[in-house]
């Protein structure tokens, strides 16, 4: 770093009954006080350079030996204003970027100006801050973290404006061409020391040298600094969001355990200082924001969600939280599960996640949104003789077709990624006794039923909420289960699903009935039916001898009855578990039907004899069984 040294006399200030004086054969005749201290002195050698004093001088009377003046507002402080004399008295003074602010503010009080002397401090000082200070890289840096604690007398001298344009004109241009930092020059020697040849490899790196030195910056500078930067428009956005990305884990770490901590400690007496805290805080993490690039992955989604986790917990504005909602969004699919969860800090609560829930809600919303683009036409084929002898109208028919699965699927592959995270997401908000099965729900259905090659993880999540939610009633947990596909279970979930006691009745019994179909559309030999599942369906008038009808691929169920669970190979597996489920639920359908006064049949009972379709899909089922029997 840069210095520059003035006078060519010895120190001979020294202290004296707590009063600063200056050894000389001259008796002083000046009193000056400056922020509570006393410094004896001579009127000559400062008046003849400090027009300030030589107003003052005259403007108060003498009334004895020594004239007293009083300099209470004056900046920097002692140091300041001893530098200042001693520059006057001819002792050497050493300057550099860590006290130019101090004594350039101290010289502009005094007005030790170039009319009052020629060679005065303020034409040095300025000389040495415009060809040493701007110069260097950390010296503009220093110095420009020194303005904080002069903010007007910087501002007015245009001490800050002119580091903060020296800052940016060199991360404006190569780093070759100007002085590195202290921490990058030592990090770079460190790699060759170490890694020999190995660190050539890690050279592009070299191209964000300056965030890490510029992280030092409090944030009112560091915001201006950065607009500067951006300005020039030749830095890469992703250069932009590494600097934000170093800046934030240096000013924002671990902000939700220390505002926690704040609360548990804070009491009346200190709740204004916490409060200051955490304003401080959210205009930290509100300014940073403002910062981020406008480019999709400039910065990455993990950055993105903890910047939102800090601005639910500083309960930053509305317009911050859904600027990064936005921009979560649209690199959801690198998000992880761990990164969506947002503990709540309420100490009265049960509540682990409730908090969170809509602030995911609004991602995912602006996610669909974002497949909502409007399609692009596809290209031509060349596809020869046979393409040119289509007709007008089945080209038509074409174009719309893959117009419609482009339009729909503009995002296929980043849908099929988010919701793998946001099943994984459901099991963890799952285990949350207070949340709510509409937004469970909600946010289960937001993910189209293409994204979801399998349901396995959804069904994990459907669990673990019956579990943690046992409260639920007979018709609140057909509702949950109605997100689910039987045709997308693996068998594995579907051996469990047959045998939880806590799934719907429907549920189990839709297990049973699309495996059956599943194997029977795939040609393989189907289980026989167990005994208690025939007397079941005879209690029901389903003859399980009839001879089958013609088996349909497009056979479907009632709206009602869509619950799903497939893929369980054998339905003898803890078929009392279902034998108890089967008669638990007849009797309740049976009251049900005892307090109809039109003697309405039971639910179950409808879903088992009204569509015809099933009753022939069971016959074919054993049909085939049986055949496949006798042949054995």
């Amino acid at each position: 770093m840069k210095f520059m040294k003035l006078g060519s006399r010895p120190d001979t200030f020294y202290t004296a009954e707590a009063v600063r004086s200056v050894s000389s054969e001259v008796s002083s005749d000046l009193i000056i006080q400056v922020k509570g201290s006393r410094y004896l002195l001579h009127k000559f050698p400062l008046l003849s350079k400090c027009l300030r004093l030589q107003r003052l001088c005259s403007e108060s009377p003498e009334t004895s030996q020594h004239q007293i003046i009083q300099l209470p507002d004056f900046p920097g402080g002692i140091e300041a204003f001893e530098l200042c004399a001693k520059f006057c008295y001819g002792i050497t003074i050493t300057l550099s970027a860590y006290n130019i602010v101090s004594a350039r503010c101290a010289a502009e009080y005094l007005q030790m100006t170039e009319d009052v002397e020629k060679g005065n401090l303020v034409y040095k000082l300025e000389v040495f801050f415009n060809s040493c200070i701007l110069h260097g890289w950390k010296d503009s840096i220093v110095t420009l973290q020194s303005t904080k604690a002069f903010p007007l007398w910087s501002e007015d001298l245009g001490i800050t404006s002119r580091c903060i344009e020296a800052i940016a004109s060199k991360v404006l241009t190569h780093p070759s061409k100007v002085s590195l930092s202290h921490s990058h020059s030592r990090r770079v020697r460190d790699d060759i020391s170490c890694n020999g040849a190995e660190s050539q490899r890690h050279k592009p790196t070299t191209k964000g040298w300056w965030a890490e030195d510029m992280a030092e910056l409090g944030i009112d500078l560091y915001w201006r600094t950065m607009i500067a930067i951006k300005s020039g428009g030749k830095i890469p956005s992703n250069l932009i969001g590494e600097a934000l990305q170093i800046y934030a884990s240096r000013s924002l770490p671990n902000i939700s355990r220390q505002i926690k901590a704040n609360k548990e400690a804070a009491s009346d007496s200190d709740s204004d200082s916490a409060g200051e805290v955490t304003s401080k805080h959210r205009l930290l993490l509100e300014s940073i924001v403002s910062l981020l690039p406008s480019e999709k992955g400039a910065v990455s989604c993990s950055f993105l969600l903890k910047l939102l986790k800090a601005a639910n917990i500083l309960n930053a504005s509305s317009s911050s939280k859904m600027e990064l909602a936005r921009r979560v969004a649209l690199q959801l699919e690198e998000a992880r599960v761990s990164d969506l969860l947002i503990p709540s800090l309420s100490h009265s609560s049960d509540t682990l996640y409730d908090v969170d829930v809509d602030i995911v809600m609004i991602i995912l919303e602006q996610f669909m949104l974002q497949g909502q683009s409007p399609p692009t036409s596809p290209q031509r084929s060349k596809l020869g003789f046979e393409r040119r002898r289509r007709s007008r109208s089945a080209e038509n028919i074409d174009f719309e077709f893959h117009e419609s699965r482009r339009s729909s699927s503009a995002s296929h592959s980043s849908k099929l990624k988010v919701a793998k995270i946001v099943d994984g997401y459901l099991q963890e908000i799952a285990r949350d006794k207070k949340l709510p099965l509409s937004k469970f729900i909600a946010i289960a259905e937001t993910i189209p039923d293409f994204s979801r090659h399998d349901h396995d993880d959804l069904y994990r999540a459907i669990d673990i909420y019956l579990k943690a939610h046992p409260d639920l009633n007979k018709s609140e947990r057909k509702k949950l289960c109605r997100v689910l596909d039987c045709k997308k279970l693996s068998v594995e979930a579907c051996m469990h699903a047959a045998q939880n006691e806590k799934l719907p009745l429907r549920v189990v019994v839709q297990v049973l009935f699309f495996e059956q179909a599943r194997a029977a559309t795939a040609g393989g030999k189907v289980t026989e039916l167990p005994s208690n599942i025939k007397a079941l369906l005879a209690s029901h008038n389903i003859d399980p001898s009839r001879p089958p009808g013609p088996l349909s691929t497009t056979t479907s169920i009632q709206a009602d009855d869509q619950w799903s669970v497939s893929g369980l190979k054998s339905p003898k597996s803890r078929i009392s578990t279902l034998r108890m489920k089967l008669a638990e639920d007849d009797d309740l359908d049976e009251k049900d039907m005892h307090t109809d006064g039109m003697g309405r049949p039971s639910k179950f009972k409808a879903f088992c004899a009204l569509p015809a379709r099933p009753k022939k899909m069971f016959s074919k089922l054993l049909s085939i069984n049986r055949s496949g029997s006798e042949k054995n």
